[in-house]
């Protein structure tokens, strides 16, 4: 229990990030093309996390062991895997956000807490009673949330959905192979993968000024190194001790922080549909943490 509580918060603290961590990119984006903020806010959370793992290893192990714990075949692997997915996702979603608004596009990529659950049956995983309640009422939360009164289906949703399955997939590759691995080198190491599939495209799609790299350093920064640094690290250190349902309903909330950091930061009103899907989000999350077999106990009463 104390493991799924400690695994619990890592991933609340890093939803928080990552919500207000759109703030950044907004802000950002204002500046630099996708590929290139990509780029190198994921290389400045490599910068971050190297000397992160060696500060860690102090007093555990001496200098040639922790330099050692770097060339983990396994942690490469998963490294590399975990890091492609999340490339993957990550494009598609800055790419969508061309065609589709941002309250729509925070809603299909969170359909991710839909598709974690299909993905954990069709690898032979039983899916709990509360799981399905949570994962509904996220559903339509979100709904809410994001996307009230929107119509139509255009090219930016359709990508929006593959950004979904890919961060479904990152979600499971981390549940099912990145038990026992070094949290913060494994981010490190997906970091470093992200950063360096995004160049190509930069060089094919943008124009870089490193004046405006420098005029960016405030995004860049909290979007590297608390965002894809230490968030993503939470998340991988949160999941040892969570199924990926619940660690997805969880990191669902990212859409709740987010409308609450435009709120706070931005000045932006909610509504009291977003208002109601907030709340609905919460009571998801809430549900999912609830005991094992607390939904039967109170059937047979």
């Amino acid at each position: 229990m104390r493991n799924k509580v400690r695994g619990s918060l890592c991933l609340l603290m890093a939803t928080v990030i990552w919500g207000f961590a759109f703030t950044a990119q907004s802000v950002g984006m204002d500046l630099l093309g996708p590929f290139t903020f990509q780029a190198v806010r994921c290389g400045l959370a490599v910068a971050f996390l190297i000397p992160c793992g060696f500060i860690l290893d102090i007093g555990r192990c001496s200098g040639k062991e922790s330099v050692k714990k770097w060339f983990s075949p396994k942690l490469w692997k998963t490294g590399l895997l975990c890091g492609c997915a999340l490339f993957v996702a990550a494009s598609l979603q800055q790419v969508g956000l061309v065609y589709t608004d941002a309250g729509k596009a925070g809603f299909i990529t969170a359909m991710y807490i839909v598709l974690v659950p299909v993905l954990g049956l069709v690898l032979g995983k039983k899916i709990p009673k509360s799981a399905v309640i949570s994962v509904l009422l996220a559903v339509v939360g979100l709904y809410l949330l994001s996307c009230m009164g929107a119509t139509g289906i255009n090219r930016g949703d359709l990508l929006l959905m593959a950004c979904a399955l890919a961060f479904a997939i990152q979600i499971t590759c981390i549940d099912r192979f990145a038990g026992g691995l070094d949290g913060f080198r494994l981010n490190c190491i997906q970091c470093l993968v992200v950063s360096l599939l995004s160049v190509p495209f930069i060089v094919l799609t943008e124009t870089v000024v490193v004046q405006d790299i420098f005029a960016c350093w405030g995004p860049l920064l909290f979007a590297g190194v608390m965002s894809m640094g230490i968030a993503y690290t939470m998340q991988i250190l949160g999941q040892k001790h969570l199924e990926p349902t619940t660690a997805s309903l969880i990191m669902s909330l990212e859409s709740a922080f987010a409308a609450l950091g435009g709120w706070w930061l931005l000045g932006e009103t909610m509504t009291s549909w977003e208002l109601l899907g907030c709340a609905l989000v919460f009571l998801a999350v809430l549900i999912s943490q609830m005991p094992a077999g607390m939904f039967q106990k109170v059937k047979t009463k």
